[in-house]
């Protein structure tokens, strides 16, 4: 077994919990329930990477099995990386059968003939997710297995999940090879990021939506003892603003826990409304700017605006569509006069 081979499948190891190390070697599956057996799970995490190694190397392990490990660690404590979502679009609304061999033969296809250096991993899971691991080289060096890309492809739907390394460069040439496997024509990134994975997916596949209930929650309990001597008007309307606040709130966020978003950005592109006595543009053109949000649990910090009184509910829809409009992302892009009133000069 390579020297280097070895040396990954170390450090692979020794970023595993101890008490995980023996369900994750199991879940890969290339050492045999015999060897694991003859492996001591209770010592120090190193001596235990070095044994494991040992019973590789009985197996003469490739770095694509080594590949394989690290998907399955990557699987399990996928909230470790940052994912970025793509939306790709066909030409028609055409639905093409879906081949898994075919689909992995044009990914490596079209990476291999813009570089060779390169190591390619598929794993698939129940959710027919297809989970890839791209190692990126040169075309002197060999892959740098230490900062690969990871893409989680959901067959028959057009989003896509990376993971990138910090070689951005190799990124085109990555969505390129996604297009051509899944027969798309384009690819778009659609601006939105977090570490979790699954809360992405709860928004493009519209497993989460926001409740517009119409029904009148019950008063709030708890939490605020009014002074005896308070007017009684003052209470009431405090404890009716605060219930309206909740119904508010409640409508457009739901009464659930809220995905967990960390980045959002979309551009817009409207007009600005002044008195034509103040004669503040000489010209009529559109106001274009780019929005970005950013968060460590963005949707959550939204809902919280309105009851911590840092905002009027309800609050404004360039809040609120985070989650619609990402959904909708080419539509976004190509539609003009976005929220006109977003954008009122005095």
């Amino acid at each position: 077994m390579d020297e280097t081979v070895a040396e990954y499948i170390r450090r692979t190891v020794l970023k595993i919990p101890r008490d995980e190390i023996k369900m994750m070697l199991q879940k890969w599956g290339f050492l045999s329930e015999a060897q694991l057996q003859t492996l001591n799970f209770h010592q120090i995490k190193d001596k235990i990477s070095q044994e494991v190694v040992q019973l590789c190397e009985e197996n003469s392990a490739d770095i694509k099995e080594a590949a394989a490990l690290d998907i399955i660690y990557n699987h399990i404590y996928q909230n470790k990386r940052m994912w970025s979502v793509y939306q790709m679009k066909r030409s028609g609304e055409e639905l093409e059968c879906f081949d898994i061999t075919d689909f992995k033969k044009k990914f490596k296809g079209r990476i291999r003939s813009a570089l060779k250096n390169v190591t390619i991993t598929f794993k698939e899971y129940e959710d027919n997710a297809i989970w890839i691991r791209v190692a990126w080289g040169t075309p002197y060096k060999k892959p740098n297995q230490y900062k690969p890309s990871y893409v989680v492809y959901h067959s028959q739907t057009p989003y896509v999940f990376i993971s990138s390394s910090v070689l951005r460069s190799n990124l085109p040439l990555l969505c390129q090879a996604l297009i051509v496997a899944s027969n798309y024509h384009d690819i778009r990134e659609m601006e939105l990021r977090s570490h979790s994975l699954n809360s992405l997916k709860d928004i493009v596949f519209k497993r989460y939506s926001q409740n517009f209930q119409t029904c009148t929650p019950k008063p709030l309990q708890g939490g605020n003892v009014e002074p005896e001597n308070a007017d009684i008007r003052i209470v009431q309307e405090n404890r009716s603003e605060k219930e309206r606040i909740h119904r508010l709130n409640q409508e457009v966020f739901g009464s659930g826990p809220q995905p967990k978003l960390e980045f959002a950005q979309y551009r817009l592109e409207t007009m600005f409304k002044s008195d034509p006595k103040m004669d503040v543009l000489d010209k009529k053109e559109p106001f274009r700017c780019l929005v970005k949000f950013s968060s460590p649990h963005l949707l959550e910090s939204l809902k919280s605006l309105a009851p911590a009184g840092m905002a009027d509910a309800p609050l404004s829809p360039l809040l609120t569509c985070i989650p619609h409009k990402a959904r909708n992302y080419f539509k976004i892009r190509e539609k003009k006069g976005l929220y006109p009133e977003s954008f009122v000069s005095p």
